[in-house]
């Protein structure tokens, strides 16, 4: 895959690749205990980008899916990895899914909730990280429940413990890695939704980049690099998205 000079000109017109990280998403990214420095497959993807392009790679570090969102709407950054929603697409070229994940409720062991579709009822309090998919997901599709919001997703359960809250809502690994910290929560079974998880850029630069930017995700998946990124980080409840179907 040759990227013409022009398409490299409208992805960077800093000079380098401005790559939003959200650090909010596990699955997509984390950071090094070692050296402090973000991790993960997301971070893989730019830098392959990077180099695709052949120009230098800034990460610009956000912890939390809305601000990160934000910084390529506002053109802060010039790629960014996000789920696919029709809100956020009114600004963001998105290319096809890389990586699929779950998102769980989580409640308490006494709760009388059993399924998902329990959830949606008068009077439950249900909290998300502020801007992430899961917001803008429970934003359109609870009717009653009211949708309480947490500052940042690795905040949602801390919200919900303080708060007393009926459900927490997110990625289900960071759910479950909160369930290890904190007795007495229980997952509900199954998912109430599968976040597409893509990467984006903003629509001012043009249908070339995005068409770019979609054909290096589709050889990113075809290529194994995304499962063995997955394999290599320790990721696991994530799979690799099935290609998009060609036109």
């Amino acid at each position: 895959m040759t990227i013409a000079p022009a398409i490299v000109q409208a992805f960077t017109p800093k000079g380098v690749l401005r790559a939003s990280i959200n650090l909010g998403n596990p699955i997509l990214a984390n950071t090094d205990k070692a050296t402090g420095a973000p991790v993960g497959v997301s971070v893989d993807l730019a830098r392959a980008f990077a180099e695709r392009l052949g120009v230098a790679l800034e990460l610009v570090v956000f912890d939390a899916a809305g601000k990160s969102v934000e910084a390529v709407a506002n053109e802060q950054a010039d790629i960014g990895f996000f789920a696919i929603d029709p809100v956020r697409g009114a600004q963001i070229a998105f290319t096809e899914a890389y990586v699929l994940i779950e998102g769980s409720y989580l409640v308490r062991e006494h709760s009388p909730l059993r399924r998902n579709e329990e959830v949606d009822q008068e009077g439950l309090r249900v909290t998300v990280g502020k801007g992430s998919a899961y917001d803008l997901y429970l934003t359109r599709e609870l009717k009653n429940a009211q949708i309480v919001r947490a500052p940042t997703s690795p905040a949602v359960v801390q919200t919900f413990l303080e708060q007393n809250l009926d459900v927490a809502a997110g990625v289900k690994q960071q759910l479950e890695s909160d369930i290890r910290a904190h007795a007495g929560l229980r997952l509900l079974p199954g998912r109430f939704m599968v976040i597409r998880q893509a990467m984006g850029t903003p629509r001012t630069r043009g249908a070339d980049a995005a068409q770019a930017l979609c054909q290096f995700v589709e050889e990113m998946k075809s290529s194994g690099f995304v499962s063995d990124a997955l394999r290599r980080h320790g990721i696991q409840g994530a799979s690799v998205a099935p290609g998009a179907n060609p036109a």
